[in-house]
């Protein structure tokens, strides 16, 4: 029996079932950011703990349909999956191509699941921030502001001066210039460097950016994706883990594709408060490129890969025959949780 006076883990959600957790949660907050709080969610009410325990029986299982009502979050995460920023292109007069872009962190409150909205930290007022591209020898100029209530930066991975690394904090109001050559070619990611990085990234401030080879990859549909998990009670656990940003988004909107065309998806993980995240493919093999610096590398072939916090990498595959191809992480806690979905080949 659940104790009161306990704190709402994800594991007393795995056992209510986190289809019931959900809409208890969203249903129970009236005011989510002072909802989200040490106090306020450490201590359900006896109400709470009752609601827990008649859900007690909704468990969750592969089958679980989360609907297709339309909201705010989940076409959040279905525009993700595609928008890719360029950036507003110029030549210089050297010839070389330069892209900029403009990025603002600020304080942002995001539907993260059906009825639950976070008080998140965010690039541009999405979790995950603005997926950036451009193509290798690009000149990359990023300007920052900080319209938040707190420090923030911008570290982009890859290689570039230590004066461009989003060491330095802007501070709240201020604004910064990032400018660097992009390389190397592959898929990199970018997120605030300022501590306690455990609370600025966990929070959101974090997004893919891709480089491009000077030799374009083969043709393909191409996809971007950010694994990541929320901590809703400040203890330091997640209890609902998405990609893109919401909770079974991609079960509500599976992803159609075409049966024998190449699939390319750039896939990065930005879970806090877990050591690892993983892909896993139904009924079917990929290949997976680590980091994706080399489009003629021998790739991983498999069904199943791993990545510590801000590792990436790309997976191409090709879909047999029409049908439901299930995706999901395969820490089956994570996929109760919020994190699985379905490509629909047609």
């Amino acid at each position: 029996m659940l104790d009161p006076k306990q704190k709402i883990s994800r594991r007393h959600i795995l056992k209510v079932g986190a289809a019931g957790f959900l809409g208890v949660l969203g249903s129970t907050l009236v005011n989510p950011v002072s909802a989200f709080t040490k106090s306020s969610q450490s201590e359900p009410s006896h109400d709470m703990h009752d609601k827990l325990k008649n859900m007690r029986q909704h468990s969750m299982t592969h089958g679980y349909d989360p609907g297709t009502d339309s909201s705010e979050g989940l076409e959040s995460a279905v525009k993700a999956l595609t928008q890719f920023d360029y950036g507003k292109a110029s030549m210089r007069a050297d010839g070389r191509t330069v892209r900029d872009y403009d990025m603002i962190a600020a304080d942002w409150e995001l539907e993260i699941a059906k009825g639950i909205r976070f008080p998140g930290w965010a690039f541009n007022g999405t979790i995950p921030g603005p997926t950036l591209r451009c193509t290798e020898g690009d000149i990359v100029r990023v300007t920052f502001r900080n319209g938040s209530a707190h420090p923030h930066s911008i570290h982009f991975h890859g290689i570039h001066p230590t004066d461009m690394d989003g060491l330095e904090p802007v501070a709240p109001g201020e604004t910064f210039i990032y400018e660097f050559e992009a390389k190397p070619a592959g898929m990199q990611v970018y997120h605030c460097h300022v501590q306690p990085f455990t609370r600025h990234i966990h929070k959101g401030l974090y997004g893919n950016f891709i480089i491009d080879p000077k030799i374009p990859r083969k043709p393909a549909k191409e996809f971007s994706m950010v694994m990541n998990g929320f901590d809703l009670d400040l203890d330091g656990e997640n209890e609902i883990y998405t990609v893109n940003g919401f909770a079974f988004a991609y079960m509500s909107r599976p992803i159609k594709v075409k049966a024998g065309e190449l699939i390319r998806v750039y896939i990065s993980n930005m879970t806090e408060f877990d050591l690892l995240n993983s892909f896993h493919l139904h009924a079917n093999f990929f290949n997976y490129y680590a980091t994706g610096a080399d489009p003629q590398a021998r790739p991983y072939f498999t069904d199943t890969i791993m990545q510590c916090q801000g590792e990436r990498g790309i997976v191409e595959m090709v879909f047999p025959a029409p049908g439901r191809y299930m995706f999901h992480a395969h820490q089956s806690e994570f996929t109760e949780l919020g994190w699985m979905g379905f490509f629909v080949a047609e």
